[in-house]
């Protein structure tokens, strides 16, 4: 059963997977710091009301209804980099060519 084990975590990649996993867990740790730190006091600056893109909501007249617009803006750009960082290192990476056979 143990031999059976290992032969599943050698030919499935499970480390590989967990490997992944850490690595995308941490450029997202990344990520969330630039645009919390970086980009949105940008945003801020250039709107001119503050630098925490939280801090921005619309409330609907006469109602208790508030829409957080600023921290949906900033979870979009928190997404999109991450998926622009996943696409820079599997697709666009040397490292990624070093994996693919030559071909004759």
């Amino acid at each position: 059963m143990i031999k059976d084990f290992v032969n599943f975590i050698r030919e499935k990649g499970v480390i590989g997977l967990a490997v992944g996993i850490i690595v995308g867990g941490a450029v997202t740790a990344f990520v969330n710091s630039i645009v919390t730190n970086l980009v949105n006091p940008i945003i801020g600056a250039l709107i001119g009301k503050g630098e925490n893109l939280s801090a921005y909501t619309y409330t609907v007249p006469h109602t208790a209804i508030t829409f957080g617009w600023g921290s949906f803006v900033s979870d979009l750009i928190t997404f999109i980099t991450i998926l622009l960082v996943i696409y820079l290192i599997f697709v666009k990476s040397p490292i990624n060519k070093l994996d693919k056979p030559k071909e004759k």
